[in-house]
């Protein structure tokens, strides 16, 4: 979901340009653990929420959400789209293109 890659992109923010893809990586992965936690036990995890991307980088206190002429919101929200995209091809989520 879009609220999904504002509130990442917001974490990624607030981080410097060259700590920011490992950031996402650390969100995607936070959110994935939650995913399994809850299809285990039923429950949000305690930490990461309920599995989500946003209840992950909500866990993080994301900064406001800038204004689209930001370079830095930008250059967030193009690795939060890019670190999904290539996360969906290497699952094989698009198929044969």
């Amino acid at each position: 979901m879009i609220g999904d890659v504002l509130a990442a992109a917001r974490v990624l923010r607030a981080q410097p340009p060259a700590a920011r893809d490992a950031a996402i990586a650390t969100l995607i992965a936070e959110a994935d653990l939650a995913d399994r936690w809850r299809g285990h036990t039923g429950r949000a995890h305690p930490r990461f929420g309920n599995g989500s991307l946003m209840a992950a980088a909500l866990a993080r206190g994301p900064g406001a959400e800038p204004f689209l002429s930001d370079p830095e919101w930008l250059d967030a929200l193009g690795r939060v789209i890019v670190a999904l995209r290539t996360r969906a091809e290497a699952a094989g989520v698009f198929g044969e293109q």
